[in-house]
């Protein structure tokens, strides 16, 4: 059974930086594209970026583009997303999410199968 685990969540003033991490484990073999989503209180739960199974086509919301990056280490099993340039709107919970059916990243939610427990990120102005 797939399992994804988030970390490095937290509380940071506007302008500052953080790291998300999510560690997959438990069926690798069968996670394809994966993705990092968001959700603030009373909002639905968005896309912010994707990667295909192997890194080769990366997807950004409008909203981060220019500010956060995603990476993937295949040997590591480990998604990571770098979050530059924070601002207060940015704060919600991140959820990491792995589809079992398809190599190339969606911005649909319903496209994965699998979703981390989420990690909060705090953004003071």
């Amino acid at each position: 059974q797939v399992q994804l685990v988030e970390s490095g969540g937290g509380l940071v003033q506007a302008g500052d930086s953080l790291r998300l991490s999510c560690a997959v484990s438990g069926g690798t073999g069968s996670v394809y594209a994966m993705a990092w989503f968001r959700q603030a209180p009373g909002k639905d739960r968005d896309f912010v970026a994707g990667v295909s199974r192997y890194g080769g086509t990366i997807l950004y919301a409008d909203s981060v583009r220019s500010r956060f990056t995603l990476s993937r280490d295949g040997a590591e099993n480990t998604v990571y997303l770098q979050m530059n340039s924070l601002k207060p709107e940015d704060t919600a919970v991140y959820y990491c999410a792995a589809a079992t059916l398809r190599y190339s990243p969606s911005y649909q939610r319903t496209d994965y199968d699998h979703w981390g427990p989420g990690t909060q990120v705090t953004v003071s102005s």
